[in-house]
Formats: C-alpha cells, structure tokens, sequence
C-alpha cells in the first residue's frame, strides 16, 4: 500500500517532505522498523517516542508520525506527519495497513478484573466442539490451530493485534476471541476493530498505579462497550454493579447473566464441591444441566459468560454442555499440581477480589488448613497491597509473604505495604519465593491444601530489570521430588 493511500483519509495533520512510497509495515517500536516502514513515535509511560526517531531512520524507516516534531531534527530525505491524537490514529494505520481484517472475523472482547483468560478458554473450546476455529489473544499467549505467536502484553499493541487477525483472515478462521485490557482501551490500541461481540465480567480494584482511581478504571472499560452498534451484542455481568452501570452506556443488543433470577442467563440449584460444579443453566430458550471441574462460584460466573455467548451464537445445547463438562483450566487457573497427602494449587490471584475468591473457594472445599504462600508485584497499584495482606491472613489459616514480580522496586518495601493490612499474626516473611514455596510445603500435613498466588502461568521473574526463569510450578515439582 502505497503512503498516500494509506493516509488519505487522515484529517488536520501537517505533511513535511512527502515522497509516496510502498509502505512495508509500521510500527511504534523502533527495534521492529525495517526498510520502507512507518515509525510512529508515541509518548510513553516512561519513554517518549521521539527520542527514538534516530534510531527508526536508521533501521529504514522512510516516514515519521508523530504529534510533535522538532523542526531542526527534520531530515529531508524522511517524510514527516505531525498531528494529535496519535494513538487512535495508528491503531487507524494499522488496521488499514492490514486491511481491516476486523470486519472479515466475529471479534469477540472480554474485558473485566477477573477472570478473562478463563472466560477466553472457554469461548475456544465451546466454538472448537461446534467444529469452529478461533484466533484466541490473551495473558498466557496467542495462538490458533498449532500456531502459537510470541506473547509479552494481555492485549498487545495495534499493529500485532492487526497482524494476528490478517493471518487468522489468511487461514479462513472464523473468530478472535480478545482479552482486552484497560490499558489497551485508554491507549487507543483496539479502536478500530470491529467488536461483534463484548463481554464484561467484574471489577475490582487493579491497576489504580495507572488509572489513578476506580471511575477512571471504570471508564476504561466502558470504551468497549461504547464503541459498539445495535448490530453488535454486549454480555453483561448484572450482579456485579458496574454491570449494572454498562447497561446505559452501549448502543448493542444486551444479554445479562448471574445468579440472579433477574439475569436473562443464570444458575440455580448450584453444588460446588472438591469434584467441581453442577447447577442448572436457564437461558431463554431453557434449562441445561452443568457439570464442570472447575471449582468455586468464581467459575460459576465464568461458565455462564461463556454459556451465553454460545446462547447468542446458536450453538446447539449438546454442544454447549459437552464444552463445559469437557474443559479444564487454563494454565495456573487454580491449576492442581499435586494431589497425594496434601493438596498444591497454582492461581494467577494478584488482585484483593481474585485472591479472596481463591481462598474462599478452597475454604468451602477443604476441611483442614490453607497454607497460603504470596506476594504482590512491584511497580503497580501499591493500594491493593494491604488489603491483600488482610484478606490472606484472614482466609488462610498460615501465610507465607513472599516476593513476586519485584522489578526495580526493594522487595523488602512490597512487603512492608502488605504487612500494613494484617491484624493477625499467622504469618512469617520469606523475601526468597523459592525458599518460600520449599516451606510451605515443609509445614504442610495430611489433608492442608498449599495455595501459591500471584503468579500462575508466569514462567519468569522480574527483578531490577532482569528477566529470570521461575516457575511455580516447577519449584513446586522440585521441592516434592516429582
């Protein structure tokens, strides 16, 4: 595509040195840029785009956007675009670049604090047992079919988002199914995709590092569904009361779900146990009888999200049941790693809201202790330390306080933050999360069940800036000799 086609429905920008070429990408990143690519250098969190405009040049890049562009810094050779609000434009670009695959797929976004890897699993598996395809983007990773991409955000930046979709256009894939982050509304990155479908699951606090407070994360969210048409369809949460403040704010077609019998999708006679879930699904078109091994209320939720998107989507009631029965969790989702004189879960719980539902589903199943070992991650939303810190003291009968994610924050002060919250003295501090887990599983006797939070499917560390292999689940194997 050539440059002038590409921004030729742009409006209000200021053009410097035009000369049209074939456009072979673009991108923000100026690590990715290649001969004949656009560099669109966007202000960052912690670094500015325009500082690496030197560098995009010099790996190829033949065109520059950007809403500011010093006027001595302008190369005559490079064609310039200076102009505002640059994200939504190069998630514009993007998506032209790629030919707006978004229209060509049914895209459906899961957004929420919780639970959207889980409701994004099930989605595949109850499209793949009606014999459907599906691209799924997510936190653990991006794949369809036996492609797997590299994944390092829960929603990735536009021109990955758009390429992913292009690939799954190519292989005559019918669906994308997207967590879709916060992060990513605020930062423009899914503004032109075209959403069929938008499900929304809860929320809590979270990422209150970057949204300051509760109405700006709300807000957030709310993009999605404002971003949809009466020919799209919301699913909606009703229990959850910033549900309940979606209704007003989307243009599509509603579908609620809870455990409400005010929900037009809900549970009742629900039985949760150690063998999992069993309830009685109503949709408007009937009842279906559930049985899951997930476990706890929490995957109550999930399930019926997902049960109403196949409700929407007409998938036939053997399918949808067969899906559900069928799936098991997505990697270190309450995921089991040892089962013999005691039990060992894994769980990705690193909000208050997650690690509450956690501990409260395990409460409900096991009769002896919790042994509970967690940290919070450094450099993010500092508020929900202490009050994780409560919550795990009082749900758990011996907490181990650990490090997570530290990054370039001491760990040792993380976990002062968490210390503020407890009012109990069931707890002991071990800043080396190997050391930690070896511990826990150390005081463990027959029948304790053993939760490591925080982590999940992670397989790495971040400390200071080093990324460094850890697992959960292998430290685990490790301790028990397994």
């Amino acid at each position: 595509m050539k440059l002038t086609d590409l921004i030729k429905d742009l409006k209000s920008y200021k053009l410097y040195n035009l000369r049209d070429f074939s456009v072979k990408g673009i991108s923000c990143d100026s690590r990715k840029i290649k001969k004949d690519f656009i560099f669109v250098a966007i202000r960052g969190t912690k670094e500015n785009g325009l500082n690496f405009i030197p560098q995009a040049i010099k790996n190829g890049a033949k065109a520059i956007i950007a809403e500011n562009i010093p006027e001595y810094e302008i190369n005559p050779q490079i064609t310039y675009i200076k102009l505002k609000n640059i994200r939504k434009v190069y998630a514009h670009l993007c998506a032209r670049f790629y030919k707006n695959p978004s229209q060509d797929l049914k895209v459906i976004g899961v957004t929420g604090t919780n639970g959207k890897t889980t409701v994004t699993y099930l989605l595949e598996k109850i499209l793949k047992t009606e014999g459907k395809d599906s691209l799924l983007i997510g936190t653990i990773n991006y794949h369809y079919r036996d492609k797997n991409f590299i994944s390092h955000n829960t929603t990735p930046p536009a021109e990955e988002i758009q390429f992913l979709l292009s690939e799954a256009k190519k292989d005559s894939i019918g669906y994308a199914i997207m967590e879709v982050s916060s992060h990513a509304l605020s930062q423009e990155r899914v503004s032109d995709i075209n959403f069929s479908y938008a499900i929304f699951t809860n929320l809590s606090q979270d990422h209150l590092d970057y949204h300051l407070n509760m109405e700006s994360y709300f807000n957030a969210k709310a993009k999605l569904f404002k971003m949809l048409s009466s020919q799209n369809k919301a699913i909606i949460n009703i229990d959850d009361p910033y549900g309940k403040r979606l209704l007003r704010l989307t243009k599509a077609e509603i579908l609620t779900y809870g455990l409400d019998k005010k929900a037009d999708v809900y549970a009742e006679d629900i039985e949760l146990d150690s063998e999992g879930i069993r309830f009685n699904l109503i949709t408007p078109s009937g009842k279906i009888k559930i049985k899951s091994s997930l476990l706890g209320q929490h995957n109550v939720y999930n399930i019926l999200a997902g049960c109403a998107f196949g409700f929407l989507e007409n998938i036939k009631s053997d399918s949808l049941k067969k899906a559900v029965e069928d799936f098991l969790p997505p990697p270190g989702r309450l995921e089991e790693v040892y089962s013999k004189n005691f039990s060992i879960f894994v769980d990705y719980a690193h909000t208050p809201s997650a690690l509450k539902n956690v501990l409260l589903t395990l409460r409900g199943i096991f009769k002896k202790r919790i042994i509970l070992v967690f940290g919070c991650g450094g450099e993010r939303d500092k508020g929900k330390r202490p009050k994780m810190g409560r919550i795990a003291t009082e749900l758990a009968d011996f907490v181990i306080i650990t490090s997570d994610n530290p990054r370039n924050e001491e760990p040792s002060k993380i976990i002062e933050d968490i210390l503020k919250g407890i009012r109990k003295k069931n707890y002991t501090v071990i800043p080396e999360r190997k050391e930690a887990i070896f511990r826990a599983i150390e005081e463990a006797k027959k029948g304790d069940v053993i939760l490591v939070a925080g982590k999940g499917h992670e397989q790495y560390q971040i400390i200071k800036d080093k990324i460094i292999p850890f697992d959960d689940r292998k430290i685990i194997r490790e301790a028990l000799k397994i």
